[in-house]
């Protein structure tokens, strides 16, 4: 007898053109075996990145009177995943969502998307830092970058190599938040290793998973990884090899994209990783 499908809530802006946030979720999510049900936080005509005059419709006042709705549905959710949070009201709406429909058995995993490269996203200020980091402590997983880890700590952003002691430092100053597993993106431990790390708080176990670097800046790989990261995790795998697998599909839709001198503001070729990925999910499936 085969098992219930699982439910995921995505909570992220969705943008119509330019492969991130909701756009990426859906399909990553729904390729692995798992249901995605959507919260859009806001819709806009193109992403923020490499684009000019997009047009943005806020749907803060949406948000609770869907939730609300689900509710009365009788509706339930075996994970949450949230990203782009655009403004400390939705930050405290979210909260209030998990607190309506968090069981035992819910995962809840954060992205505290706000900033990249050693910069906070437009719109955004420290206020909006602390309301992020207050919230990874409400999560069971974060999904922070470099940046984002950083800013989240209070301390200076520096660019470049780390060691292994250097990265297994800031996954336990991470877990400080709040949650029990930490996943910190933009790992660089040379020039050609560049991936991702994780630490567990209640085992204190830490893994890395690493693959080659390529020189650019491509828009939308943080929510490919963690749509990637999450539909794994679903499917029952452990967090090591989720993060393994993630690293490894965004990598290889990183390098499409480079070869086939796209246009990096569109995002990244992920569509062509899905056979792949949804192959490995239920290989490596323990449901």
């Amino acid at each position: 007898m085969k098992s219930k499908l699982k439910r995921v809530l995505a909570i992220h802006d969705i943008s119509g053109v330019g492969k991130c946030s909701l756009t990426v979720a859906l399909p990553i999510i729904s390729a692995a075996g798992v249901e995605c049900a959507v919260m859009p936080t806001a819709v806009l005509s193109t992403h923020t990145g490499g684009f000019e005059g997009f047009t943005f419709r806020d749907l803060t006042d949406d948000m609770l009177p869907m939730a609300q709705h689900w509710q009365k549905e009788g509706i339930t959710f075996d994970a949450f995943y949230s990203g782009y949070l655009g403004s400390l009201g939705q930050i405290e709406i979210v909260k209030k969502i998990f607190g309506m429909f968090r069981t035992p058995e819910t995962l809840i995993m954060v992205d505290p998307v706000m900033a990249d490269h050693g910069r906070l996203y437009s719109r955004f200020t420290m206020e909006h830092v602390r309301g992020m980091a207050g919230l990874c402590g409400h999560a069971d997983i974060i999904v922070p970058n470099r940046t984002e880890a950083a800013f989240m700590l209070g301390r200076e952003y520096r660019d470049g190599n780390q060691t292994k002691s250097e990265v297994n430092e800031l996954l336990r100053a991470l877990s400080g938040l709040g949650a029990k597993k930490v996943v910190i993106t933009g790992v660089q431990l040379s020039a050609d290793e560049y991936g991702a790390a994780c630490y567990d708080s209640r085992t204190e176990r830490t893994d890395y998973a690493m693959n080659s670097h390529i020189d650019g800046i491509y828009h939308g790989t943080g929510d490919v990884f963690g749509s990637f990261l999450l539909g794994a995790l679903m499917r029952g795998l452990e967090l090591k090899d989720a993060m393994k697998i993630a690293v490894d599909c965004t990598v290889a839709a990183i390098k499409l994209t480079a070869e086939a001198v796209a246009i990096p503001r569109m995002g990244v070729r992920f569509e062509e990783q899905l056979t792949m990925y949804s192959e490995q999910c239920t290989i490596k499936s323990k449901l």
